[in-house]
């Protein structure tokens, strides 16, 4: 594939700031490149922020920052329209999500009226002020945080808001010799200041597009569904997967094949991605919680359950 060495440029540029986190760098890449967005619920201090920064810098894309507060009100996120009185005339002045890459630090600190401000940006790309619709720009890409720790004060994300996240993962603290080289890396100059571009949006528009051409087998989808359906079947879940997750898991599976260098897509592909995909669509049962069932752990089993169907299955 023709954007592979242009994938691993990113991804080395952006572990020049974030160290050891290789992993959910390249998970926050595969959102980008099939037009999704991640939810990371992560504790203050992992590095949130800084990856976001250095993904938006090795592209040379604008990126803002939305801090969410209980006092935030939705055209702080999309914009307004002021009365000019010099020209007599409404001039809309764009808020922070008019961004290529926005970060929405603790998406779960505002209120619900808010937090619905980015659902027609999430699933649509575009706004709604005043009655007029506002394209957002190309590329777009969302990545909200919430605390898992302090819940005081939150607004739970609902379940509607929480299906147009593509991935939900946690960065995790680094190891101690992974600590130990972020200190000797900002002992004197944080290293995000020294991050350039790789590439260009242009670029990565193009290897959005490529990404599509990316092969995905009869077979392929036939698993992607059953996994799909059997979470809504499982003893531990009352309300499963949606179709959104079965066609964001297999765009998803696309870029993940098109980052290996391949134009087709494995059933191992949709195994890897299928926990950061499914988990926080899941809902579980109040006598699965009491038993400390985890959305994981269901995921888990549905991954050793679902048999990936064979060429002779697809034809009966």
């Amino acid at each position: 594939m023709v954007g592979q060495p242009l994938i691993q440029n990113i991804v080395e540029n952006v572990e020049s700031v974030v160290v050891g986190k290789r992993r959910e760098i390249e998970l926050s890449m595969i959102a980008m490149l099939s037009g999704g967005h991640v939810l990371l619920e992560d504790v203050p201090g992992v590095g949130k922020t800084m990856m976001v920064r250095a993904i938006a810098k090795s592209l040379g894309a604008e990126f803002k920052r939305i801090q969410f507060t209980p006092d935030l009100l939705p055209s702080d996120v999309t914009g307004v329209s002021v009365f000019n009185q010099k020209s007599m005339e409404f001039q809309f002045r764009p808020g922070p999500v008019m961004a290529n890459i926005v970060l929405a630090d603790e998406i779960n600190r505002t209120s619900p009226k808010t937090q619905s401000a980015l659902l027609e940006a999430l699933e649509e790309g575009s706004v709604t002020i005043d009655g007029e619709t506002r394209n957002l720009q190309d590329p777009f890409f969302v990545l909200a945080t919430q605390n898992p720790i302090e819940y005081g004060g939150t607004y739970p994300l609902p379940e509607a808001q929480l299906d147009r996240f593509l991935f939900k993962f946690a960065i995790g603290y680094p190891s101690d010799i992974e600590e130990l080289d972020v200190l000797n890396r900002v002992e004197k100059r944080h290293p995000i200041e020294e991050v350039t571009p790789v590439t260009t949006l242009d670029e990565l528009v193009v290897m959005q597009r490529e990404v599509l051409d990316v092969y995905v087998d009869e077979i392929v989808k036939r698993y992607i569904v059953s996994l799909v359906n059997a979470s809504r079947k499982h003893a531990a879940v009352s309300l499963g997967a949606s179709p959104r997750a079965s066609i964001m898991l297999m765009k998803a599976s696309q870029a993940y094949a098109y980052m290996q260098g391949r134009g087709y897509v494995l059933p191992d592909d949709v195994k890897f991605l299928a926990p950061y995909a499914l988990t926080h669509r899941l809902l579980l049962t109040s006598d699965a919680k009491l038993t400390n069932t985890t959305a994981e752990t269901v995921v888990s089993e549905l991954l050793n359950q679902v048999v990936v169907p064979t060429g002779k299955e697809m034809t009966r």
